[in-house]
């Protein structure tokens, strides 16, 4: 056993022995029907602290001959997989966290060289007694050890995009970084499975890729390893359950994340978090200063910033990912800038109709922040008011609730203010504190129709009256009032128990007016 050859499972171990520990092992069964394939070259990317590291260690212990793997896996959901005993402990691993050589190295060059001799001391060391051509050349001597034991090579690099994060205007160093990457890797028969982590996808330079053997699973496309990429709905909902959380209330914190074959994933370390200490928090976000955030939204590209009030405000935005280059400094449009924040996290991706997202009430939080600090005075304003609004609807102050809509309206006018559809987000962002009461659902389905909007209270808001809210175009709050009624919108609320409030919210383009009514309804 080395440092870097074949390090063995204690790392797997500390994360079972851990207080909380979701068995994520079945991402093996996808790697073991790929090894020693033309599909070998698996490249995983994630925002950070989404378990990336947790699963590296986890194939590191999988594959690694040194580790008892029956033992390790013991109880795991691939140890009863048929294939399990074929490739179990059957390879040498070699894992790298190339985090820990760029911190240790000046240029990199100086970084490369490094990696190298340590690789090669390990595996030197490991293998003495093999006659190699030459010593010093890292690739060569693993291919007389290949030849020597006809034993493959797994080959797990984490965070191996760090470089593009360190070096990001620095184009020189990344194709060299790339360009020794591609040397080591393609075309080689001592490899039998590459696994790669990190936040972005592979760089892009041109027309084309210098690692275009890999197959990428990322935050727009996570492909077959979708059920790995966070926690499902599912093991939340276990969780939940042995510590005695509220799982509603858990999914509206952490949830949102969506893939074409599921549409709940959770960011595990909020869950993890949340379910350790029982308080539903902002927890990922405290690994990262906003600054992150902030500096990518008051980029000056046209339509960004209408896009993110658009998102605060509850609405989605279509977009085109393909001209992003993978990096975090080559930005040729809004697009570019969203992309980049759904690989990072803060928004979530919807692959079949291409939309983005704010996913939950943790990364709702995180903007909010951003843009009080950039003084986006369009949406610090309506999230100040918001509360005064919330009471005022409470209090059925139709007055104060149409004068509130005057005031969001100003605040986010830019927002092409011309339907029914842009109403919606101007309501939306001025109830922006309700969230912290209810569960807001846009276009709720009734058995007659869709109510624009519901305000469904969380458990330990029973307290709190359920609202109904449909919004006119050129009409009458009356006339939102009786739509409600005629299409027993509050037939979808059977379930709740306790006061309804039927609100009916009208613009009029003519006087570029507000109106509003209120009506109380009891289940």
């Amino acid at each position: 056993m080395g440092i870097y050859l074949n390090p063995g499972d204690r790392k797997f171990k500390m994360a079972r022995n851990s207080r909380i520990y979701v068995d994520k092992s079945g991402l093996i069964r996808y790697l073991n029907s790929v090894f020693d394939t033309e599909s070998r070259f698996i490249c995983v990317s994630r925002p950070r602290r989404f378990g990336k590291s947790m699963a590296a260690n986890m194939i590191s212990a999988y594959y690694d001959r040194t580790v008892d793997g029956e033992a390790a896996f013991q109880g795991l959901e691939i140890a009863g997989d048929a294939a399990f005993a074929m490739y179990c402990n059957q390879c040498d691993v070699l894992f790298i966290n190339m985090q820990e050589f760029l911190s240790c190295s000046q240029t990199m060059k100086d970084m490369l060289d490094l990696l190298k001799q340590k690789i090669l001391h390990d595996v030197l060391r490991e293998y003495s007694h093999i006659s190699y051509f030459d010593r010093t050349d890292m690739v060569g001597c693993l291919d007389d050890v290949f030849v020597e034991t006809q034993r493959p090579f797994v080959v797990i690099i984490d965070e191996w995009d760090c470089i593009f994060r360190e070096y990001r205007n620095d184009y020189q160093a990344q194709r060299q970084y790339l360009d020794f990457l591609r040397g080591w890797l393609k075309d080689k028969a001592y490899i039998g499975l590459a696994y790669m982590t990190g936040i972005l996808p592979i760089k892009k330079y041109g027309t084309h890729s210098a690692l275009n053997m890999f197959t990428e699973f990322s935050m727009t496309n996570p492909r077959e390893l979708t059920p790995f990429v966070g926690f499902t709905a599912e093991e939340v909902r276990k969780l939940c359950e042995q510590y005695h959380m509220d799982y509603e209330e858990t999914m509206s914190w952490y949830d949102g994340y969506q893939f074409r074959d599921m549409t709940s994933i959770c960011n595990p370390r909020s869950v993890v978090s949340a379910m350790e200490s029982g308080i539903l928090d902002t927890y990922w976000t405290e690994t990262e200063t906003f600054e992150a955030l902030k500096i990518y939204i008051d980029m000056n590209f046209s339509g960004l910033r209408d896009t993110v009030v658009k998102l605060m405000a509850g609405g989605r935005q279509k977009i085109d990912t393909r001209s992003f280059v993978n990096d975090m400094t080559t930005f040729h449009s809004a697009d570019d800038v969203l992309t980049l924040l759904v690989h990072l996290g803060y928004l979530g991706y919807d692959f079949d109709t291409k939309e983005v997202f704010i996913p939950n009430r943790e990364i709702m939080g995180e903007y909010v922040t951003a843009t009080r600090v950039s003084q986006w005075s369009e949406i610090i304003h309506s999230v100040l008011q918001s509360d005064k609004l919330l009471q005022a609807t409470w209090n059925g102050d139709e007055e104060a609730v149409a004068k509130g809509m005057e005031e969001a309206h100003l605040n986010t006018s830019h927002l092409q203010y011309n339907d029914e559809n842009a109403l919606s987000y101007t309501v939306s962002l001025a109830y922006y504190s309700a969230r912290q009461y209810y569960t807001v659902i846009r276009e709720l389905p009734t058995g007659k129709g869709f109510a624009d909007m519901a305000f469904l209270p969380k458990k330990k808001y029973a307290d709190k009256p359920a609202m109904v809210v449909e919004l006119k175009w050129d009409s009458t709050a009356d006339t939102a009032l009786r739509q409600i009624r005629d299409k027993q919108y509050t037939g979808a609320l059977q379930d709740y128990t306790g006061n309804i409030l039927c609100v009916g919210i009208t613009y009029d383009r003519g006087s570029k007016k507000h109106t509003c009514r209120i009506e109380k309804e009891t289940t």
